[in-house]
């Protein structure tokens, strides 16, 4: 009974907030239910994608009412049909889109959250000329498309000037921490963490440093099937998000709160401190495809798509329901 307590609270106390920062919903009435009232969602073990772990009682209220969080997931999951929507980075949207994955992108998020951290005399990005780079579980995966184009950003060649270093069993953080590599692209909350235990120093951060920072990382995105058939469920899941993010935007207490109290974080000043600095509410003012456009051009200069950007984003993008959205809620 506490806990159905508590999550009442915070669900009035969610959409009170949301309405204050949104304004109203006038146009939910002329959606109609959504089309199915299950969803299944990525539970995520970092702060980034809070807007998704702090949505459960927000897509209560947009009328899902199986509303399960699917941990161990493939890499393509939403691919796959395992999961109906996730959040990922630009970078890898436009990867999996020009390998033909079945996903369609939403909207964005949030601009990057990533910062690169290095050993001693690593001092700038072009230091990284024959050093061990760590990255979680193979290539392809966020951390090798983002540091690949980071470096090519310099005049590095990422296929031949980096030495990747991956494993499936051990985080390139922990790697980082040992010595066994010289640098790694570390996501929250593994740069707070690197921080307390004094291990390495940043040289690069995704949200302060440009270009990166002029560009949204963080983008939501469906199993396409899922989004073509159920149009009104989609809507309904973005709004929920979006309203999720202005929370963390204007609450980051209480989500932080909130995240440790649900058990997707495991300490608050971690979960504050990002919550703090990442502009969760920069969806209203960032254009996505400008993000999948500027990262689609860099890999395919580096060779790691084939597609040009104006591709991608015609085949693999829907802005519709965001579009929507922003002139409903006044973005």
């Amino acid at each position: 009974m506490p806990i159905i307590q508590h999550r009442r609270h915070f669900l009035a106390s969610a959409l009170a907030a949301a309405a204050t920062i949104l304004g109203s919903r006038d146009s939910l009435a002329d959606e109609g239910p959504p089309e199915t009232t299950t969803i299944r969602l990525g539970r995520y073990p970092n702060i980034c994608g809070a807007p998704v772990d702090l949505a459960e009682d927000l897509l209560l209220g947009e009328g899902f009412t199986d509303i399960r969080y699917v941990a161990e997931l493939s890499v393509d999951a939403v691919a796959r049909g395992e999961i109906y929507f996730d959040l990922e980075t630009a970078a890898w949207v436009a990867f999996q889109l020009d390998a033909g994955e079945p996903i369609t992108a939403l909207a964005g998020v949030h601009p990057g959250c990533y910062e690169l951290f290095a050993h001693a005399p690593i001092q700038a990005i072009s230091d990284l000329k024959g050093k061990r780079v760590g990255i979680a579980q193979q290539l392809g995966q966020s951390g090798h498309l983002l540091l690949a184009v980071i470096a090519a950003q310099v005049g590095l060649d990422p296929h031949e000037d980096i030495d990747w270093i991956a494993s499936p069993t051990v985080s390139p953080m922990e790697l980082f921490a040992e010595g066994q590599v010289d640098a790694f692209l570390a996501f929250p909350p593994e740069p707070q963490e690197l921080r307390a235990r004094r291990i390495g120093r940043m040289i690069l951060n995704l949200g302060t440093d440009k270009p990166w920072s002029q560009y949204l990382c963080c983008i939501a995105f469906g199993n396409r099937e899922f989004v073509r058939d159920h149009p009104v469920a989609t809507k309904r899941f973005l709004r929920a998000i979006l309203k999720a993010a202005d929370i963390c935007a204007a609450e980051p207490e209480r989500a932080a709160q909130q995240l440790v109290d649900r058990g997707f974080a495991e300490r608050y000043d971690y979960a504050l401190q990002m919550l703090a600095e990442i502009p969760y509410d920069s969806w209203r003012d960032f254009d996505p495809a400008d993000a999948i456009r500027f990262y689609a051009l860099r890999l395919h200069e580096v060779g790691m798509v084939k597609s040009s950007p104006a591709q991608i984003l015609a085949e693999g993008t829907d802005w519709r329901f965001l579009d929507e959205l922003k002139r409903e809620l006044k973005a």
